[in-house]
């Protein structure tokens, strides 16, 4: 393993409540049908007139949608991981929709620590990720276990 990779952090660096946010990325009507029309074709992601009289009132972004932006902002901008955000199942809810114009960033926090003993060269880091909108509601919630490298001994 690699303990050189600039600005990247490795399972030895974190801690337990260390924070990260990320950049923002605003979501439009056409990114909304765009992404639903190719992966969730439902009324009420891709047509105004039929979501009005649907649960959420108005067009609503898919809940994968807001949970693509969030892998998107935290890769670019928000776990700075070294090796990459490689995942081991998690957890993931949507308290509120993403909608039109909506500018989202997320929040997250390292919540527990595992190394591996089987495998000494990595470990799991648990974070929970909070996608919050520009009126500071969150949209979704994803506390996921990351496999992350250790650093190498020497």
């Amino acid at each position: 393993m690699n303990s050189s990779t600039p600005g990247r952090l490795f399972l030895d660096d974190l801690f337990v409540g260390q924070r990260f946010t990320s950049g923002t990325h605003t979501i439009d009507e056409a990114q909304i049908k765009a992404f639903a029309m190719q992966f969730d074709p439902q009324p009420f992601h891709i047509d105004e007139a039929k979501a009005k009289d649907t649960l959420f009132g108005g067009l609503a972004a898919s809940g994968w949608h807001t949970a693509a932006i969030t892998m998107r902002l935290n890769v670019e901008t928000g776990l700075p991981f070294a090796g990459g955000l490689i995942g081991a199942g998690g957890e993931l809810n949507w308290p509120a929709p993403t909608r039109p114009g909506d500018t989202l960033h997320v929040e997250s926090e390292v919540v527990e620590i595992i190394p591996s003993r089987s495998k000494p060269d990595r470990g799991i880091a648990v974070v929970l990720s909070s996608t919050i909108n520009q009126h500071g509601e969150v949209v979704q919630n994803l506390k996921a276990k990351l496999v992350l490298q250790r650093k190498a001994a020497g």
